[in-house]
């Protein structure tokens, strides 16, 4: 899983998300390249999860590069 080695603090404020990126959205590798439809935050497990079904689609035959990291803590509403 990916997460960052040290942190200042253990928890982020939430903060907001506005319409899309425009920075970071053109391809740097490959040919292809998967595009979000809409604006959220994405976890190490979602990350690591559409890893592992690109490289099993693709099997020997491409790479794959991941050019996003979490860093920002996403936590859930108490029970």
């Amino acid at each position: 899983m990916l997460m960052p080695k040290r942190v200042k603090y253990r928890k982020q404020q939430r903060g907001r998300i506005k319409g899309n990126a425009t920075r970071g959205n053109t391809l740097t590798y490959g040919e292809y390249g998967l595009q979000a439809l809409e604006p959220g935050w994405i976890t190490s497990t979602q990350i690591e999860a559409a890893r592992v079904a690109m490289t099993r689609f693709i099997k020997r035959g491409g790479k794959v590069w991941i050019k996003i990291f979490p860093d920002k803590p996403v936590t859930k509403k108490p029970a």
